[in-house]
């Protein structure tokens, strides 16, 4: 929350609460001096999230779970990581909102309200995994610039709005249209309202999927606002940043789209492997598309202490971008050898997959349970933290969780 906005709403009264005193001689505060008081934000409160939830920056908010708390098959908003590159509209007129459809390459540009949206369109519901493209940064050496994320800025939440594509039909697109770009109402961190927070895009053949939506509603309410009310764009199997948030205009573009966080390194990996810590040329770079097969082990909580002679159920999710997960497997013994789970086929394309496995140990003693998911195409993920790149992407190395056996 902004804080000039701040005191301007809640008044000195409030704000002396925030601060826990009264604020001494307020009475002679010049008319436009903001106090040096901390920002209230309790993100808790502020977004619905649970408090097991972990901070990692709140200029912009970012914030990720744990393991455990991913436990659900569709993921509730309380345990949905927030991955945020601007400040949050601090106003939204849903009555007058508006999404602009423009760029190079639209036959005839148009202007939708959210209503037109919402009563011209046939509406579509899919649970789609959506997954920070940083995710697992925190465990690639050389550190890597950014938010520190573990593993938990991943979700599969239920989306309900309409098809990108029948916007795209409404508006007709001219053949050399190559990319859409997205915008959207966030204000850039340094509040300069010609700079975009993040302004990215897909190519073409993903706008026209069935399950790229222009969604307003999540789990079947209304988008929360650190989500994107009321407005989101959501390219599952991508990572979330293609997902643009409080969506106002989309632009089909007749080139890759050159908006904010679009030219490399931002979103970008080398083109071919390089060595930890070395420096590549942006002509180097290739834009992520497709996540990589991941898991995670959501059950038990790393850190489980059982019987001897108890079997120990585990279950979590597994998921391939595009692709479809084929296997998954489990090791107590640091890789050496692999047992398979049980695994249930996506609810739709595009969602992530649930896993189960019921693990026996031999003896007492310490153990780590590893997870390992193959894709349809026979790619495993990697023991390790696969290769390193400079913004620290794509880190789908195996899930573990520690276990004792007493």
């Amino acid at each position: 929350m902004d804080r000039r906005k701040f005191i301007k709403e809640a008044g000195l009264a409030t704000a002396a609460s925030v601060v826990g005193l009264d604020i001494v001689f307020s009475s002679t505060l010049p008319e436009n001096y903001i106090p040096l008081v901390k920002e209230p934000g309790n993100p808790y409160k502020l977004f619905g999230i649970d408090p097991e939830m972990t901070v990692l920056n709140n200029k912009p908010w970012n914030i990720e779970a744990k393991a455990h708390l991913l436990d659900d098959k569709i993921t509730p908003n309380k345990y949905m990581f927030v991955r945020n590159n601007g400040l949050i509209p601090q106003s939204i007129d849903v009555s007058n909102w508006e999404l602009v459809i423009d760029g190079e390459s639209v036959v005839k540009p148009r202007t939708y309200s959210l209503q037109e949206l919402k009563t011209k369109f046939k509406q579509y519901s899919y649970q789609l995994t959506l997954e920070c493209g940083g995710n697992g940064r925190s465990e690639f050496n050389p550190p890597a610039k950014g938010n520190q994320w573990t593993v938990g800025a991943v979700s599969c939440a239920k989306w309900t709005g309409v098809r990108l594509r029948d916007i795209l039909e409404d508006v007709g697109v001219k053949e050399d249209a190559v990319y859409i770009g997205y915008h959207g109402a966030d204000v850039h961190l340094s509040k300069d309202p010609n700079k975009e927070a993040i302004s990215r895009g897909v190519p073409m053949y993903k706008a026209l999927q069935n399950e790229t939506l222009l969604a307003f509603k999540m789990n079947d309410k209304d988008i929360p606002l650190a989500h994107g009310y009321p407005l989101r764009l959501i390219a599952g199997g991508w990572p979330a940043s293609a997902s643009g948030k409080w969506l106002n205009r989309i632009s089909i573009r007749n080139k890759i789209h050159d908006g904010a966080k679009m030219k490399a390194p931002s979103y970008s990996v080398p083109c071919h492997a390089v060595a930890p810590g070395e420096k590549v040329k942006e002509s180097d770079m290739c834009i992520i598309e497709s996540m990589p097969v991941k898991s995670l082990i959501t059950y038990p909580k790393t850190g489980a202490m059982i019987e001897a002679g108890s079997k120990l159920e585990i279950r979590g999710h597994a998921w391939a971008g595009e692709l479809e997960v084929a296997k998954m497997e489990y090791s107590i013994d640091f890789g050496a050898t692999w047992k398979t789970c049980a695994l249930d086929r996506p609810t739709n394309r595009l969602a992530w997959q649930h896993f189960r496995a019921s693990v026996e140990f031999p003896q007492k003693g310490y153990y780590e349970v590893w997870a390992r998911a193959t894709d349809e195409k026979g790619v495993c993920q990697p023991m390790l933290v696969p290769g390193w790149n400079p913004k620290g992407y794509l880190n789908n190395a195996c899930h573990r969780i520690a276990v004792k056996i007493k």
